[in-house]
Order: structure tokens, then sequence, then C-alpha cells
């Protein structure tokens, strides 16, 4: 079990960073909690104007695209008496589904969708609308945390009526934390970082290139630190800032994340 002895692993996501770093001591590495990304809810009474929209206007298909967006709308939903409403919109329009944490919480509300994706990217969602003619169409559109340019051209070009639901939105950290984990790829004080999500990377190259050393970094990265991403649509967002050295595993989980890492430096080591 001692496949990570010595690494150091710095650990780019917030969300079950402590989960991460035991399973990282368990076969031996050295974790470091980094952060690179935040998370902020959007105030309740926007969210609220849109959850109302949700539930009053008629509706097609709803794309839910996370899980904790998900559970935002459904909490909302609880807290301003609307619950059995929510549920009951979900499940007379047809449910489009991302990421098998979205899936999760629908399971939770007794509700299976019509469609999910087949590799956990946005791009696998539409993929699985073949079938479908959206034109004219009613479509509510959960997004991640940030702008999802890609959805909304290929929404435009399939003639669909749709908004826009924003429950949450990604920041980046303070400098002085970003500074820290930047410095410490560029000095080789780490030897893979392992990022849980899209915006870590990007917030990361975004930083790096406002101190005018987003090429070190890409080096950094390519020659001397593993990127490890969890999966898909995070090894998308890593190799879209110009780094190709990326371990992803098969299964999009935390577990299975630390699994490929080791598996991939027994391999190293053969």
């Amino acid at each position: 079990m001692n496949k990570l002895e010595g690494k150091r692993i710095a650990i780019a996501g917030g969300r079950k960073a402590e989960e991460i770093s035991k399973l990282i001591k368990n076969f031996g590495g050295i974790p470091f909690i980094r952060p690179t990304q935040g998370t902020v809810f959007l105030e309740d009474s926007k969210v609220i104007a849109s959850l109302n929209r949700l539930l009053h206007e008629k509706l097609d298909w709803i794309i839910l695209t996370t899980g904790i967006g998900t559970s935002k709308l459904h909490t909302l939903a609880v807290e301003t008496g609307n619950e059995a409403e929510f549920i009951d919109v979900l499940k007379k329009a047809k449910i489009a589904a991302r990421g098998y944490k979205t899936v999760n919480v629908l399971k939770k509300l007794g509700i299976t969708p019509t469609i999910k994706d087949d590799d956990g990217t946005t791009e696998g969602l539409t993929r699985m609308f073949k079938p479908y003619d959206l034109e004219g169409k009613h479509i509510a559109l959960q997004l991640y945390g940030a702008p999802a340019p890609k959805m909304i051209e290929w929404l435009k070009k399939t003639g669909a009526n749709y908004y826009e639901i924003l429950p949450y939105r990604h920041i980046p950290p303070t400098d002085e934390k970003m500074e820290q984990i930047v410095s410490e790829v560029l000095n080789g004080d780490v030897d893979v970082v392992a990022f849980t999500s899209g915006p870590q990377i990007r917030f990361m190259a975004e930083y790096a290139d406002k101190k005018k050393k987003l090429t070190e970094l890409i080096q950094a990265f390519n020659e001397n630190v593993l990127a490890l991403s969890v999966g898909k649509v995070t090894e998308a967002a890593i190799r879209e800032e110009g780094i190709h050295r990326v371990v992803t595993p098969e299964l999009e989980r935390m577990g299975s994340m630390v699994v490929a890492l080791a598996e991939y430096y027994e391999k190293q080591n053969e």
C-alpha cells in the first residue's frame, strides 16, 4: 500500500480534501491541501426568482449539470414551501442529467432522468439528445458555477427556447493562496497536483498569467509535476491549458483518482 511513498501531492479542491488526504496517506503519500477554487452560492432571492420561473413556466426539458446545483434548487424549494411542486415539475418534464452526482441527487428525489451523459461531460450529454427534436421546445438549463458557451451555442443551434439557472458560481481563492501553490509547482516542491474540477486549473492558469509565469507553469507540469484529474471533464480543462501529462481514472470518483495515481507510479517503477 506504499505505492505513493514520499510523493508530495497537492489537492486543488476544497470539497472532500480531507477524505482525499486520508486516501493518499493510505498509499504512503504526503498530501497538501491547496484549494485553487471556491464556491459561492448566489443570493437566495436571485435563485428563488429562477426557481419560481421553473415552477410556473411551461417546460419540456430541464438540463441539470451538477449535483450541488440540483441540491441547491431542491433546498430552496423546501425552504419556500414548494418542495411538492418542484418534484412534480421534475416528474412532468424530461430531465437531462450530467454526472453521477446529479443522477444520485435525482434518485433521492425519486426522479429517473430521461437521458444522462455517457462519459461525464457536457458533450456526452448533448450526444444523448440526438433522437430528440428540440426546435421550439422550452428548456431550463442549470449551469455549473460558470458560463457554458459550448452548451449555449449548441442550444441555440437546436432552435430551442431556453433560459439559464445559476444557483452558484466559482471564485478564485486569495492571491496569497494561489501564489503558494503556483510557487510550489514552479519550485518542484510538489510531485503531483490533484484537480477535482475544471475551474481549479483555470484559476491557477489565470493567476500565473497575471504574474507572467504561465509559460513556466505549463512547462513545469509537462516536465516535472504530474497533473491528476478526477474525470474527463476536468482532464479536458487541464489539456485546454496546454498541459499534456495527465492521469485520469476510468471511473470518476475521488478514490479511483488516487488508485489511478498509485497504479501510474507502480508502472513507472517496473
